[in-house]
């Protein structure tokens, strides 16, 4: 496989389970196929969309060899991030032995933080692959503050890290800090937080998105727009979504669970425990929400922006 190009639309996808809270594996195989038809340009697994802290090892296996015996020639990236160095080392390589064409990490919290230590973390998994790193900085999930000089300490002394999933709020700001620390680095942005902020990230210098939002197809269409200088067209899509965004980004992943069911990609909604699933009144107010947005649309059916 050619080396990955960390730049358009990376959708995160959901790990879609059974009643009984097993991973339902024909699901996930249907996902990845959606988005390869798509036409995105990656997909990530096992992040925080993927319920990866809910996961068994064995389960993470599994689910990285459906993903890659479905996507064909579509690059997957692993998120391998464990709260021990070693596990994440040694996830790292079974994802590179499996065919992954990347890994996602983030460093776990520790009671003193302590930069150094998180360089060296991402050090040792460098120094335990091959494939490319992308360095997800997500606070909200991890309470881990990744300060501008370590980031970009990251990026210029291990090669491997050639993506920042940028995901520290406010992001455009830091967004523009990691541009203008960085220069001409090789280094590519992608944000996150399901296009929360989707418009100005754009506007701000990021490459385009790796994130959960349910519908890529509105995120592949802010980026094309923003690539032909079409910066009216990247206002009205992201307007016009805003609404469905905004509430898709609520705490948890059973709102976007219950989006890939009524796409038809997954059986169930079902969230493992102790995540809670959708509520009748939340999942009305979710159709309320689509309906107002893509009226008379077959969202089982790639949609047209």
């Amino acid at each position: 496989m050619a080396p990955v190009d960390f730049t358009g639309v990376f959708p995160i996808v959901i790990t879609p389970f059974d009643a009984d809270e097993n991973p339902d594996l024909e699901s996930f195989d249907r996902i990845v196929r959606f988005m390869r038809k798509l036409g995105v340009d990656g997909i990530t697994i096992l992040g925080v969309l993927g319920e990866s802290n809910r996961l068994l090892d064995a389960e993470r296996e599994a689910l990285i060899r459906t993903a890659i015996a479905a996507a064909g020639d579509l690059p997957v990236v692993v998120g391998t991030s464990h709260a021990g160095t070693r596990a994440t080392c040694d996830l790292s390589r079974l994802a590179e032995q499996l065919g992954a064409a990347g890994v996602m990490v983030t460093p776990a919290r520790e009671p003193v933080p302590n930069p150094d230590k998180i360089f060296e973390y991402f050090q040792r998994v460098a120094e335990a692959i091959a494939i490319p790193i992308v360095a997800q900085d997500h606070p909200a999930s991890t309470q881990v503050h990744m300060a501008l000089p370590l980031l970009i300490k990251l990026v210029r002394e291990i090669p491997q890290i050639t993506c920042i999933k940028q995901e520290a709020v406010p992001t455009p700001p830091k967004t523009r800090a990691l541009r203008a620390g960085l220069k001409k680095n090789r280094v590519t942005i992608l944000t996150g937080l399901g296009a929360l902020y989707g418009q100005y990230d754009l506007e701000s210098g990021a490459n385009g998105f790796m994130t959960g939002f349910a519908f890529p197809e509105v995120l592949q269409a802010l980026v094309k727009a923003r690539d032909a200088g079409q910066q009216e067209r990247v206002h009205n899509i992201y307007q016009r979504f805003l609404p469905l965004i905004v509430f898709e980004q609520q705490p948890g992943v059973a709102i976007r669970k219950e989006i890939f069911r009524l796409r038809g990609l997954a059986h169930s909604n079902q969230v493992r425990h102790p995540g809670s699933a959708i509520d009748p009144e939340t999942a009305a107010q979710l159709q309320a929400v689509l309906t107002a947005t893509l009226p008379d649309i077959d969202i089982t059916q790639p949609i047209s922006i």
